[in-house]
């Protein structure tokens, strides 16, 4: 029987978010759940599928140079054995080369494709005698190659930022984020919060500010007894700080239009210190149930999950001081977190089907504003097509909406998720 290792594991992980277009975090933590690997295995594997996943168009340029049939052809277990060691023989400094070559090796000996186990020695030899350099040049098949990147996205960077800003975009995207925690402070203080952390074994705790703590820690920060208990839920900065900045006072009545998972939602009704009322809606039930379970783990009372279209009027949820648009997205600001979001085919109708969406949305919830109250509008994406593009044909078309403020978080500037928020103040 096969010996189940790190690097076995990632092999299958990667296997199953690049063939079966899984969540790679949803992935990661099922496999881990059903195996049996010490925390340092754990955390080689993961530190390997994340880096693949990263690094996967530069690992098959590279690849590519070795080989004389296309990549797509080769088989899929022999070319993510491939992946997993160029990756630790390029970005991985304490791995020896003869171990990641091995172990690859090993890999495919013990699979359904066990006759190509010479064919990756092979290649791997010969990458190992001749290494191949990266191009260098700026141009967008260059800037792909070099930092993993479809050329429609880096094309998009540029075209919305300029060739430089684009690359400060790249760069920051394959770079580990760091794990922001929202602190539940109608249970608790960051203080007390990083105290109970540290006792669980918790290192590397910063507190951010009063309401927010930084870890970097490769245990599952889930299955501590300060998240079970309800002292936070897992938020990052951009995000909290589009929340902290509506200004939300006690008593409110919130629509959060797109909720679930519901983070934003919970950073409100903590907030306003567990009054008012904030109805958190989803298309679907399996999603409204995220919401429902994550309020009642933190404590938080004023939450309502319903079960709600977006893009459909519904008068029977009334008038909000608050309406918060957190739409559907291309994620592009969040590619560090979901490596697995460079490799979805998207075309160019989705895209623009995408952007209609988006405004079909935000037409349907400045119907539910309130004359005086605030519509707020974000996403977890950089691309102007689906942010500024969007508001300013919204305000063109609605002149009882005012901008107060209205940009984006960028990660090289900012050390956040790329983001993006408009705050819109209706008049009448």
């Amino acid at each position: 029987m096969p010996k189940i290792n790190a690097r076995s594991v990632a092999t299958d992980i990667l296997l199953s978010v690049l063939e079966s277009k899984s969540y790679s975090n949803i992935t990661v933590n099922k496999a881990f759940s059903k195996v049996d690997l010490s925390p340092s295995d754990k955390s080689l594997a993961s530190a390997i599928v994340y880096g693949v996943l990263d690094r996967k168009i530069t690992l098959d340029y590279i690849i590519s140079k070795y080989v004389k049939i296309r990549v797509k052809k080769i088989k899929p277990i022999t070319l993510n054995a491939l992946r997993i060691a160029l990756y630790q023989i390029i970005y991985m400094d304490k791995i020896p080369e003869s171990a990641a070559v091995n172990e690859s090796v090993n890999i495919v000996k013990n699979s359904k494709e066990r006759f190509n186990a010479s064919f990756v020695n092979g290649v791997l030899r010969s990458y190992l005698r001749n290494p191949l350099k990266l191009p260098t040049g700026d141009d967008i098949k260059s800037i792909s190659i070099r930092y993993s990147c479809p050329l429609w996205i880096v094309e998009s960077f540029i075209n919305d930022y300029g060739t430089k800003t684009a690359i400060n975009l790249l760069e920051q995207s394959l770079k580990k984020p760091p794990v922001v925690l929202r602190v539940n402070i109608t249970k608790t203080t960051s203080e007390k919060l990083s105290e109970m952390l540290k006792i669980e074994g918790v290192k590397d705790i910063s507190r951010t500010n009063e309401k927010a703590i930084t870890v970097n820690s490769s245990i599952n920060i889930s299955d501590s007894e300060a998240y079970k208990n309800g002292y936070f839920h897992v938020e990052d900065m951009a995000s909290q700080k589009v929340i902290d900045g509506i200004g939300l006072t006690e008593g409110q009545r919130v629509l959060d239009i797109c909720s679930a998972p519901g983070g934003k939602a919970f950073t409100m009704a903590e907030n306003m210190n567990n009054t008012g009322e904030i109805v958190a809606c989803d298309l679907y039930e399996h999603r409204v149930k995220l919401i429902k379970d994550g309020a009642l783990r933190l404590g938080l009372k004023g939450i309502k999950p319903t079960v709600n279209d977006a893009a459909v009027y519904n008068e029977n949820l009334g008038k909000f001081d608050v309406v918060l648009c957190d739409v559907p997205c291309s994620g592009l600001g969040v590619i560090r977190r979901k490596p697995e979001i460079k490799y979805k085919d998207i075309s160019k109708e989705e895209l623009e089907e995408l952007s209609k969406i988006q405004s079909q949305i935000l037409e349907n919830a400045s119907k539910y504003v309130k004359a005086g109250g605030k519509l707020i509008y974000s996403t977890c994406t950089l691309r102007k097509a689906e942010n500024q593009d969007i508001i300013s044909a919204f305000l063109d078309k609605h002149k009882d909406f005012d901008v107060k403020s209205n940009g984006e978080y960028m990660p090289h500037i900012d050390g956040t998720d790329g983001f993006f928020c408009a705050e819109l103040y209706k008049s009448r």
